[in-house]
């Protein structure tokens, strides 16, 4: 069965936390519409930053790059973002389980990230990053209606 999958990265410094810069980081899209596809093995990766307005600038990439665990079995595909890299905030002692799927149905699941640079010269940087991934074939609008399951990992970034 096909697996449709669109990765979204926003990613911002001190500079996005609060004010006017935050209203436009928090206005960012949480889905975009499909482009022209590339092959079943491919994600739609969408990348903003604050450095360009949070912009939002697309690709098509290997699906291989998704940091997500994709299992079929029984008719239904299950979903599990893996979290990484280890250094980063929050911490996440207990994640919600993995979500399964059964055809047509989608999930968006969004995890946030603080990190510090090298010995913390530069300050904090952030990240939030929302998968969308439907089980099965999509219209090119699908990630611009209500996800079928939504799962909100975010934690505090302080």
């Amino acid at each position: 069965m096909e697996i449709t999958v669109q990765w979204i990265r926003t990613s911002w410094t001190k500079e996005s936390r609060g004010g006017e810069a935050a209203s436009r980081r928090n206005a960012a899209p949480v889905g975009f519409a499909l482009p022209p596809a590339g092959t079943g093995t491919c994600a739609h990766v969408v990348r903003m930053h604050e450095r360009d307005g949070f912009t939002p600038h697309a690709t098509w990439e290997d699906r291989g790059k998704v940091d997500v665990q994709f299992r079929e079995a029984g008719g239904r595909l299950r979903v599990f973002p893996r979290v990484q890299p280890l250094f980063a905030l929050p911490p996440r002692p207990r994640r919600p389980p993995a979500v399964r799927l059964g055809p047509g149905q989608w999930v968006r699941w969004q995890l946030n990230y603080r990190f510090s640079s090298a010995l913390g010269i530069r300050g904090w940087s952030y990240w939030l990053d929302t998968f969308n991934i439907a089980y099965g074939p999509v219209e090119v609008d699908a990630f611009l209606s209500t996800p079928t399951v939504i799962v909100d990992e975010q934690g505090p970034l302080r």
